[in-house]
């Protein structure tokens, strides 16, 4: 505040950049230290001279709530003599009548909490703790409560929690930092006419570089951000959104630059599959979250290849997915697409295909199952081995890569939702040693089941021995093998 008035908070320049924002929706942070909380405990202050204004800052638990909420008993009471909280209802109330609300969601039922109120501001601190579900059905509730009022949301976040992958997916990857990204929405009308409409979103990111007031208090800072463990201190130090603390499968690679020659990478350029290898196809059931169909490759090595997915995924008006968002298809509609690639992929064409599924698909509720209906329309599945750590340790080994770099799955660059969703998987917090299920975890379900079915047990350097037939030439005339598959490679 300037003009006679006392300053009583400045921006520092990255904050400024981030509050000056005009998109809907913008998305501050990326690492440790940048200030993160200041700007979105402030930027709700934007509106208060206006009496009906309503802004709303959430948080995941009420707990976690605190140090906001003494930032705000800061710097609310010297902006306006008049304000007053509340401690039992969380809020702030403004000489001229506007409110700024404190809330949370520990569950997904709790969204429903502020259905039927209207927020003219919003802002999500640490929004990787919240579900892509949650989040966007705060959109509905982004609304003016009068006239001349601007409805917007914020929001702040580091890399990691159960939020990751969905917040990587819709700020981080589709544009560089700072560059807006445009969604393009189509509005039906009552008389049926239609109009394509556009809003906004935008990644800014900042790191504790960017604060010279913590780096001028706590010079220190910088040395314990950087003597954390690799994974937090890519993170949280740089910034980091491919390595985090949490997620499962630290082994995951996708490197471009190897995609031909399929050396420390997991995703490789799609090839004719020979002849004589095995394909195993893989389901996972889902109605209004995504159901997988995975289809795999099985080489005389026992290495699997992920060749082609069906995944029932809804997607925004750019085509990009909505994570987590089932299609709500059928079992026989689902039937039958899967008859359809299988008959129009020529890796697929012919072929003698083995189909493994969860066995819950059958499961009678009152009539047939999902499985019997599958049936009904030509596709069969057996029951697949569910146990889950087990299934987890099969993956976690072949995702392991020898001496040379090589793996035991290759995933072909063409199956887009594996390579979005393995890598964003993250630990339960209730059992520390499995995947999170409340995330997009469809696909890695379907392919642990096919890893069930083609036991491996890690990566082991056998006997050397010429081959006569490499299609992918992953040894250049040397045979490394795996203890289950070691021998001769196939003719």
């Amino acid at each position: 505040m300037s003009g006679g008035r006392r300053v009583i908070w400045r921006p520092q320049p990255r904050q400024a950049l981030f509050m000056a924002r005009p998109e809907d929706e913008a998305l501050y942070g990326g690492a440790a230290g940048g200030g993160k909380s200041d700007a979105l405990v402030l930027e709700a202050l934007r509106q208060i001279h206006i009496p009906y204004y309503k802004g709303l800052i959430l948080r995941k638990t009420y707990p976690q709530l605190s140090e906001l909420v003494e930032k705000s008993q800061r710097y609310y009471p010297l902006v306006d003599k008049g304000a007053v909280y509340n401690a039992s209802e969380h809020i702030w109330r403004f000489s001229s009548g506007a409110k700024i609300l404190f809330g949370s969601m520990p569950h997904p039922k709790d969204k429903f909490n502020y259905q039927g109120q209207a927020y003219d501001f919003i802002a999500f601190d640490e929004l990787t703790q919240f579900s892509f579900e949650e989040y966007s059905y705060l959109f509905s509730r982004n609304r003016p409560n009068g006239p001349g009022t601007r409805c917007y949301i914020r929001a702040t976040a580091n890399p990691g929690g159960i939020g990751h992958g969905w917040v990587k997916e819709r700020f981080i990857t589709p544009a560089p930092p700072m560059r807006t990204v445009w969604e393009t929405v189509t509005v039906r009308f009552p008389d049926g006419h239609e109009e394509t409409r556009r809003k906004s979103r935008i990644f800014v990111p900042s790191t504790v570089f960017d604060n010279e007031i913590l780096l001028r208090n706590d010079p220190d800072y910088l040395t314990r951000l950087a003597s954390l463990p690799e994974a937090e201190r890519k993170a949280l130090l740089y910034g980091d959104w491919d390595s985090f603390s949490g997620q499962v499968f630290t082994e995951w690679r996708n490197d471009p630059e190897h995609y031909g020659d399929r050396v420390g990478t997991h995703v490789i350029s799609p090839f004719l599959i020979p002849k004589s290898w095995r394909i195993w196809r893989g389901f996972d059931w889902g109605y209004t979250r995504p159901f997988s169909v995975g289809w795999y490759a099985v080489d005389h090595d026992g290495r699997l290849y992920r060749i082609r997915e069906l995944y029932g995924c809804r997607a925004d008006g750019n085509g990009q997915a909505i994570p987590n968002t089932g299609i709500c298809q059928n079992a026989d509609e689902i039937a039958r697409m899967i008859r359809r690639v299988e008959s129009e992929d020529p890796n697929l064409m012919g072929r003698r295909i083995h189909g493994v599924a969860d066995p819950a698909i059958y499961q009678r509720n009152g009539g047939e199952s999902i499985g019997e209906l599958m049936e009904r329309e030509g596709v069969y599945w057996d029951k697949a081995d569910n146990t889950r750590l087990a299934g987890k340790a099969q993956l976690h080994n072949r995702l392991a890569f020898d001496s040379r770099g090589i793996p035991m799955l290759y995933v072909f660059s063409t199956c887009k939702h594996f390579i979005r969703t393995l890598p964003s998987l993250v630990y339960s917090q209730v059992d520390v040693e499995d995947v999170d299920t409340e995330g997009e975890d469809h696909i890695y379900d379907e392919c642990r089941y096919i890893c069930m079915e083609n036991p491996c047990g890690g990566p082991m350097l056998t006997s050397m021995v010429g081959r006569e037939d490499d299609p992918l030439n992953l040894n250049g005339g040397e045979t490394f093998g795996y203890a289950p598959y070691a021998g001769r490679m196939w003719r």
